[in-house]
């Protein structure tokens, strides 16, 4: 049951939702703001295929934070239907945190996205200036200014997730955007991903380390199953497929003698282990499912529905 002890009056809860192009950390954002890892991570563009929630518990507000794919002009379906999810999902939260990261000026990636948001009319955007612990004071100073000739945003919050720097402060300044509400997710939840999405995800995760520029893109998987040992307690098998489009592409991730595929699945292992907290058996898979980021039928198959 969710505690509704608090009344709608004192009491605030809602949604917000960060967009940003590809990689400006998002996704990292949202991890440091709920204080743990829900969201997965990566140095390559295009991490995040699917709307997230991470869930920020405070005395008096409760902020849902939902983290979305990168926004850009797609080149494929597969680009097609995450960029629509996105669109999707500004209409129905409480306020937009824009992320720019504050090491690299703005770009055209960035403006195509603050015309995207200025179409949003009844919808508060604050700017959210990511990475300040890798650029000057300087750089963030330009950042700012740049950022306030941009558009007109509801606050400007310049932030780093690594360090912890002014996290506090953009919750607050997020927060005094929800409405009055009862809380809408119990005390201890901190998603409500299903396991099955977070285990893929974690194993995606450990494929990207690593790969080449072109494989993220390539790279699908899908958990067919998740049970305990019969006769044990303490063990869960997990049954996973990764997908890839080309049979070169899974010549890279099995790797010499299958070291690279066996590498994968101890890193998969031991993270979803930390997120189950049990002991787990990953049974990993890879197979060839040609060009299916361009493929309706595929994409349904993986996930990625209209």
């Amino acid at each position: 049951m969710v505690d509704v002890s608090s009344s709608a009056a004192d009491f605030h809860a809602g949604f917000a939702c960060f967009v940003g192009r590809p990689n400006v950390g998002k996704s990292t954002l949202m991890n440091a703001l709920v204080g743990t890892k829900v969201a997965i991570t990566s140095s390559k563009p295009q991490t995040t295929r699917r709307v997230i929630r991470g869930i920020v518990h405070r005395p008096d507000a409760q902020l849902i934070i939902v983290d979305t794919p990168g926004l850009h002009r797609p080149r494929t379906l597969l680009g097609e239907r995450l960029d629509s999810l996105v669109l999707s999902t500004l209409t129905e939260v409480d306020v937009i945190g824009f992320c720019v990261p504050a090491n690299e000026p703005i770009g055209k990636g960035d403006r195509f996205i603050a015309e995207k948001l200025a179409a949003v009319k009844k919808t508060p955007v604050v700017a959210v200036v990511t990475k300040c612990d890798l650029a000057t004071r300087e750089q963030i100073a330009a950042l700012l200014i740049a950022l306030s000739q941009l558009a007109e945003f509801a606050e400007i919050v310049p932030v780093s997730a690594k360090s912890g720097e002014q996290l506090d402060v953009l919750a607050g300044v997020l927060i005094d955007r929800l409405p009055a509400s009862p809380p809408l997710y119990e005390g201890g939840q901190l998603t409500d991903e299903p396991e099955q999405v977070l285990v893929g995800e974690l194993i995606r995760e450990a494929a990207l380390e690593g790969v080449r520029d072109e494989l993220p893109h390539s790279i699908a998987v899908v958990v067919d199953e998740m049970l305990p040992r019969e006769g044990r307690d303490d063990l869960l098998d997990i049954y996973a497929h990764m997908f890839v489009e080309r049979p070169s592409q899974k010549a890279i991730v099995i790797g010499h003698k299958g070291s690279r595929l066996k590498d994968v699945g101890s890193r998969a292992r031991q993270q979803i282990e930390a997120l189950l907290g049990t002991r787990v058996y990953l049974d990993l898979r890879i197979s060839v499912a040609k060009d299916w980021q361009r493929d309706p039928k595929q994409l349904r198959r993986l996930g990625f529905y209209d």
